[in-house]
């Protein structure tokens, strides 16, 4: 079975990061080239990379860190490697894989057993650290994956929204091995057009032909029934079940509602540290994103974007949340945890 070049957007080569750029995929393959931390950082935060693969940039980026201070003495070491670690938090505040990813990261090392080592021996504490947390997302994936894949009946068509990374990719796999036949419709999924983009090629490659909608055509497309299932992965859900996701996400669960259509979110796990919606804050993006489509204008002069990156759908449209523990109610998935 292929791996979609998304699967795999984020490699070392000798002693920078490589980091796929999601904005040009994939009509253009390149490559953006992060020799520290604070590239990675800003790489994350204009968009090179995107759903999951800001993960698997912060963990390179804590290796990096880590290498940046293998000359300094017990502390201020791990001094250095928690600041980077903060400032990777600080690029996308919504999505909790990036601060989960540098938590496991200094927990493992600077601020559990190697608090008082030295830079040197930091080094490969931290690439061991990043390398099993890397591991178990997506092996937390595959598991996700085969618990969404039983939801899917064979031949059912399968609305998506935004680009659901390695959550997707590892449905699509167990659906295959379960020998199902499905078919895709995906909303472009304004104003990076991930779903036009990312979720459709990656979809192609794996031997699809997804059918793209535009984000204003939801509604219209599950009352036609073009699609007779909606699933989304999640960015974050709360332990009382409110899915934060791609802004659009709230429509799609309308949509589906309305037309009587199961509506699925995909997480790895709810977040423990958000018990509430209130506890999550929705990052919001330069209005200016909005203006433009893969960088050229498209909006009139003078006019002003508003950009929530995210939004929130409550636990009354949700049918189902599906975790790398199996399936729950919106009111019971703080068993996930």
């Amino acid at each position: 079975m292929s791996t979609p070049l998304l699967d795999d957007s984020v490699r070392f080569a000798g002693d920078v990061v490589e980091i796929l750029d999601r904005r040009v995929y994939p009509f253009e393959i390149r490559w953006v080239r992060c020799a520290t931390s604070e590239d990675v950082a800003v790489a994350i935060e204009t968009m090179v990379t995107q759903s999951s693969g800001p993960l698997f940039a912060t963990t390179a980026g804590m290796v990096l860190a880590a290498r940046e201070a293998r000359h300094e003495p017990p502390g201020a070491a791990a001094a250095r490697l928690r600041a980077a670690g903060e400032r990777l938090v600080a690029t996308r505040p919504t999505n909790n894989h990036i601060r989960d990813a540098v938590r496991a990261v200094l927990d493992a090392t600077a601020d559990g057993p190697l608090a008082r080592a030295s830079g040197a021996d930091l080094v490969p504490a931290v690439e061991a650290a990043a390398a099993d947390h890397d591991a178990a997302y997506r092996a937390h994936s595959a598991a996700l994956g085969a618990h969404a894949a039983a939801l899917l009946p064979d031949g059912a068509r399968v609305l998506t929204h935004c680009w659901a990374d390695a959550y997707l990719i590892g449905t699509v796999r167990a659906a295959q091995q379960a020998g199902k036949r499905l078919e895709f419709v995906c909303t472009e999924t304004r104003p990076y057009l991930q779903g036009a983009r990312l979720t459709a090629a990656t979809l192609v490659e794996m031997g699809y032909r997804p059918t793209l909608i535009t984000d204003g055509m939801v509604a219209a497309a599950l009352v036609d029934g073009l699609a007779d299932v909606a699933l989304v992965a999640a960015d974050r859900v709360t332990l009382d079940g409110h899915v934060v996701n791609k802004v659009g996400t709230l429509g799609v669960a309308l949509a589906a509602r309305h037309a009587g259509v199961p509506f699925y979110a995909m997480v790895s796990a709810p977040d423990p540290l958000a018990p509430t919606a209130a506890d999550v804050v929705i990052e919001h993006r330069d209005g200016d994103e909005v203006l433009h489509v893969l960088g050229a204008r498209s909006a009139a002069e003078g006019v002003t974007g508003y950009y929530p990156a995210f939004d929130t759908t409550p636990p009354h449209l949700v049918t189902r949340i599906v975790t790398a523990r199996g399936v729950f109610h919106p009111e019971d998935v703080k068993e996930a945890v």
